[in-house]
């Protein structure tokens, strides 16, 4: 499911509406948009179309919890949620602030959106969510030794596993590289703001791998975020010696692994 949609889809449980499979309520706070949809975490699969608001300018916690909070409402949804932060989260705190307002620095951000939802809430970083999901669900499964997953969407994500253990909270995307910061040069905002083309682009993205494999030597790497789906657009252009894949799950991937993180959470807050 690609599209943003809406279907009037709701529960009042950890079930989905046939009652069959656990539905959990993943959102994916990201720099642009705040989606939410009801994943199915045995299958890995959304059960509902995905619901979109635009993120708030400025995205202050107040501002983003009322946006999480209308989310919850819309599927009429009681029961743990899981909520990915383009931030490096650590017991529920965000520690950055990348493209979101500065004041969610150090903030008890799932105690906030707790409050403004009601209900409990397990929070992570967002390129970690999208990992474990396509580590779990999608092309990183049965995959051993080093996988990094990046996702490029208006910064770049990063999540590191070894022989499928999460290191969290990398933040790759503000690495240098060439006497820059990777992230405003590479992401795919850079590709919009700077009006390139998809190989232009992707030759940015080539250099950008090429440095992290030097560092890492990974088994595979996993694009992930909204440019996943244009992989075919600039894939010549990648030609580093790692494999270089795009996320099986595209752009559904943070929903998903939002919603993974609360399998064995029902109840409590965690970070």
């Amino acid at each position: 499911m690609d599209n943003d949609v809406d279907r009037d889809t709701g529960t009042d449980a950890a079930t989905d509406p046939g009652g069959t499979h656990r539905a959990i309520l993943g959102i994916d706070i990201g720099g642009s948009g705040i989606k939410g949809a009801l994943v199915d975490v045995d299958a890995g699969e959304l059960v509902t179309e995905r619901h979109r608001i635009p993120t708030p300018k400025p995205a202050t916690p107040e501002a983003v919890g009322a946006v999480v909070a209308e989310i919850v409402d819309h599927f009429d949804y009681q029961g743990p949620i899981g909520c990915t932060f383009p931030a490096v989260v650590q017991h529920g705190h965000t520690l950055t602030a990348a493209n979101v307002d500065d004041s969610w620095i150090g903030a008890p951000a799932a105690e906030i959106l707790s409050d403004a939802t009601g209900l409990d809430v397990t929070l992570l970083n967002d390129a970690d969510a999208a990992g474990v999901a396509e580590m779990a669900f999608g092309e990183g499964r049965g995959v051993h030794g080093t996988v990094m997953m990046l996702t490029f969407g208006t910064g770049i994500g990063s999540a590191l596993f070894i022989d499928g253990v999460l290191v969290p909270n990398t933040e790759l995307g503000h690495i240098e590289y060439d006497g820059r910061e990777a992230e405003p040069w590479a992401a795919d905002r850079a590709r919009k703001e700077d009006d390139l083309s998809w190989k232009k682009w992707g030759k940015r993205v080539n250099a950008y791998l090429g440095y992290l494999e030097m560092l890492f030597h990974p088994e595979l790497f996993i694009l992930g975020g909204g440019s996943s789906k244009k992989f075919h657009k600039f894939r010549k252009k990648i030609k580093i010696d790692t494999k270089v894949v795009p996320a099986a799950l595209k752009n559904e991937a943070g929903i998903v692994g939002a919603a993974w993180a609360v399998r064995d959470r029902p109840t409590g807050r965690s970070g």
